[in-house]
């Protein structure tokens, strides 16, 4: 674990650097409940007027639902989503800790949005040939492609396309390690799927209101740490694996 930083004079700027980052976001559709596990970086910089800018990127995932079925992403999928860098707001808590507010900045991933902060995601039949449509995770299919397995018998694909909506708050609890929630507000189309029975809602997704089963570890590492450096030490920085619990 690389030194922790010694306090400076401008609010934030201790956090300039390599964070590896997990959240969890609560899904609820009315059918199924779903548990999404992201894992990644977070860089943190001094913009324009010493403005802490925060820029995240997406390394894996995992998923756990309730009733179970396994569903996955492949890591080009979850690596397809690209966030700006965006300005973080920095306050303090009542007891003097650092907070840490990222706002949410749209961004799609499976499908081009000429205003991605504005425009949603088409409702209605997907027109599989609308140019909009991007193969994001490079499988030769639309969008990017969820496996699931329902049992042996049971394997397919369910395609789609999202506008990530994503925010956080989070405190330092201490030097080296940001905690906080996420509010998440994303948007999901499904394009198709290799079988009929995959062909479910995707626009019914909303994120679970008690927003701590949605919380998010930023974890300070060296700046030489990649994904395949955040696979290995996964269980060393981050608490196991949720399981859908309500």
């Amino acid at each position: 674990m690389p030194p922790t930083a010694a306090p400076t004079a401008t609010p934030g700027d201790e956090l300039v650097g390599r964070w590896a980052h997990y959240d969890v976001v609560a899904y609820e559709d009315g059918t199924i409940k779903t548990l999404i596990i992201s894992y990644g970086f977070n860089d943190f910089s001094l913009g324009d007027g010493g403005r802490l800018v925060d820029q995240a990127s997406f390394c894996f995932a995992e998923q756990r639902t309730e009733p179970a079925l396994d569903t996955s992403l492949s890591d080009a999928a979850t690596q397809a989503i690209q966030p700006p860098p965006t300005p973080v707001e920095i306050g303090t808590t009542d007891d003097g800790r650092l907070t840490v507010s990222r706002p949410a900045t749209p961004t799609p991933v499976g499908i081009r949005l000429d205003d991605p902060a504005n425009d949603p995601l088409p409702t209605g039949p997907v027109d599989l040939d609308d140019p909009r449509l991007v193969d994001a995770d490079g499988d030769g299919r639309p969008g990017i492609t969820v496996t699931i397995r329902v049992s042996d018998d049971l394997v397919g694909e369910l395609y789609i396309a999202r506008r990530e909506i994503f925010a956080y708050d989070a405190e330092l609890t201490d030097p080296d390690t940001l905690e906080g929630v996420v509010t998440d507000r994303s948007e999901q189309l499904v394009i198709g799927a290799s079988d009929p029975a995959f062909l479910v809602p995707g626009d019914g997704w909303v994120q679970h209101p008690d927003l701590t089963k949605s919380p998010i570890i930023l974890r300070r590492v060296d700046a030489d740490w990649d994904c395949d450096r955040l696979v290995a030490e996964r269980d060393a920085l981050f608490p196991p694996t949720p399981s859908v619990d309500w």
